[in-house]
């Protein structure tokens, strides 16, 4: 068994793929808002790094035409990195919101743009259609309109499936209602668990639709890098199982249910290995409830 399938599968839709995957955000060397998190990557040394993740069993990308920074473009990247493995890896990427080309925030595009949001993707990524777009919500009480323009292009073959992200159940039952949802992408960890609180962790386990938490590991930091562990229930369990604290995260997350993907992201092959590898932790029901205490989820 490769080290990606140890946390077991999940289909995306028809698309089946292990649990641990891989969040292209951090190989452009900038934050998704934009934030500075570190020098960008050798480009050669990007694509090696891919290739470790795929020879490690990872088969499930996340992206976006927006991860891009002045040096690097997380897609291009991907593509150059999928050359011989194309039909081995799942890509998702999100649209809705964008960047000019100076890296500043635009607003939600209108319904009837992000076709050219899709097609941006597809270029970039070197492909006729795209595995899975996710809509990304800007906070708006609605996306009936939004997902409505992207079940058109999933009818006319420029993308195979869809989701959402940075949602609320409310919205996951309006889109479900124009077009099948595969997965659900929210903000979500062991100090961030608003999705516990709104229903929507089981509630996409009820309708078989992946949940994939991002900021998983940060958590409260966001998109910068995680600080040292200040929790002590997570560095007794990591002590336990000669792991990281960040293994051990991972691992809470993971443990959530069979439905929950992980896609943490990183420019470093060792800390790639780590978070692969976290997928085979197995966390007992002593060590979960005492990584649950609300002394130490902050939730």
């Amino acid at each position: 068994m490769n080290a990606a399938a140890a946390a077991g599968t999940w289909k995306l839709g028809d698309l089946e793929v292990n649990r641990v995957g891989y969040g292209a955000m951090r190989l452009t060397g900038n934050g998704m808002m934009g934030n500075s998190d570190g020098t960008a990557i050798d480009r050669d040394a990007a694509v090696r790094l891919l290739h470790g993740a795929f020879e490690q069993g990872v088969n499930h990308i996340d992206t976006a035409a927006f991860y891009f920074s002045p040096m690097r473009s997380a897609n291009e990247l991907i593509n150059r990195a999928l050359a011989s493995w194309r039909d081995e890896v799942v890509v998702a990427t999100k649209v809705g919101p964008g960047r000019d080309p100076c890296g500043e925030w635009l607003s939600m595009a209108r319904p009837d743009r992000l076709r050219g949001q899709v097609e941006e993707n597809l270029r970039q990524l070197g492909r006729d259609h795209l595995d899975v777009v996710n809509l990304r919500n800007d906070g708006r009480d609605s996306i009936a309109e939004h997902f409505g323009a992207l079940a058109e292009l999933r009818a006319a073959g420029l993308v195979r499936h869809l989701g959402l992200s940075n949602v609320r159940p409310q919205h996951v039952a309006e889109a479900r209602a124009i077009a099948p949802v595969v997965c659900v992408q929210n903000s979500y960890g062991l100090d961030w668990r608003r999705a516990d609180e709104s229903g929507l962790v089981d509630l996409c386990l009820r309708q078989s639709i992946a949940f994939v938490p991002f900021f998983a590991i940060s958590s409260l930091r966001r998109e910068a890098a995680a600080a040292q562990e200040q929790d002590a229930c997570v560095q007794a369990v990591a002590r336990a199982h000669d792991a990281t604290p960040a293994q051990i995260r991972l691992a809470w997350t993971l443990h959530r249910g069979p439905h929950v993907l992980a896609i943490p992201g990183t420019a470093n092959r060792a800390h790639l290995a780590e978070n692969i590898a976290a997928g085979a932790l197995r966390l007992s029901e002593e060590e979960l409830a005492l990584l649950n205490k609300p002394s130490g989820a902050g939730a």
